[in-house]
């Protein structure tokens, strides 16, 4: 009997080192907002990323010329070119730019990430595309939710959970207790996502903000086709 590929959730970059496996395809989730905010640069032309876990690298990159998006705690760095807001990458001036970004969870996921097989960015704007590729890669799937301060992430989860049912429905993997249960949450948020939305503590943070415009921007299905990858130091857009 063929073995079945598996796709496995990690709900947080701290416990990335018990779901690694040498074979599997990371996909780094970060919904509020980095990977969002990653996906819609490479959608407006961004040639390359360099994700960084510290402000202090961040500033030795500003130092040196690079444009440099920094953020800590949903509050854009002062000093630095962007935050991690994707309305702040909407712009033609990062057309062919390689821009250098950090992030409170996201770049940290990364990180931790970066020893895998390959390691590619997710979000609910280019959910389809990327699914779709990781099932013609015929390799199995760790989803890394970046969560916040390593504790659990409602959005990431959720997010988890959408990919794990497309996967699934395709009869080509197995799966473990956390992706069968963040997998009933996505169900569950589809019945009142705004009530879902509403119980997210970033969610809440973001609003208290007033970026609600961010939130939903970043709940959007399929605003792009465009999948992130990282290729040493730099995230590339996958051809």
């Amino acid at each position: 009997m063929e073995k079945k590929l598996t796709v496995d959730v990690c709900l947080s970059p701290q416990m990335y080192s018990s779901h690694h496996r040498d074979e599997a395809i990371v996909v780094v989730i970060d919904i509020l907002r980095a990977t969002s905010a990653m996906c819609t640069a490479f959608h407006y032309g961004v040639e390359k990323m360099i994700p960084v876990a510290t402000v202090e690298e961040a500033t030795e990159y500003k130092k040196q010329g690079f444009m440099v998006g920094a953020e800590r705690n949903g509050i854009a760095l002062e000093g630095f070119d962007f935050g991690n807001s994707p309305f702040s990458y909407m712009t033609e001036t990062i057309r062919g730019q390689t821009i250098v970004i950090s992030t409170t969870n996201g770049t940290q996921a990364i990180e931790a990430a970066r020893n895998a097989h390959r390691v590619v960015i997710g979000a609910f704007t280019n959910i389809s595309a990327l699914c779709d590729w990781l099932l013609a890669q015929n390799r199995s799937v760790v989803l890394l939710c970046s969560g916040w301060k390593n504790r659990f992430s409602w959005e990431d989860s959720m997010y988890a959970g959408a990919v794990t049912k497309r996967l699934l429905a395709a009869g080509l993997y197995k799966t473990g207790d956390a992706a069968i249960a963040m997998a009933f949450l996505y169900d569950e948020s589809q019945k009142n996502q705004i009530k879902f939305l509403r119980n997210s503590s970033h969610a809440e943070r973001l609003a208290a903000m007033g970026l609600k415009k961010d939130i939903k921007y970043c709940f959007q299905l399929d605003q792009t086709d465009v999948i992130p990858v990282l290729e040493g130091k730099y995230l590339v857009k996958l051809t």
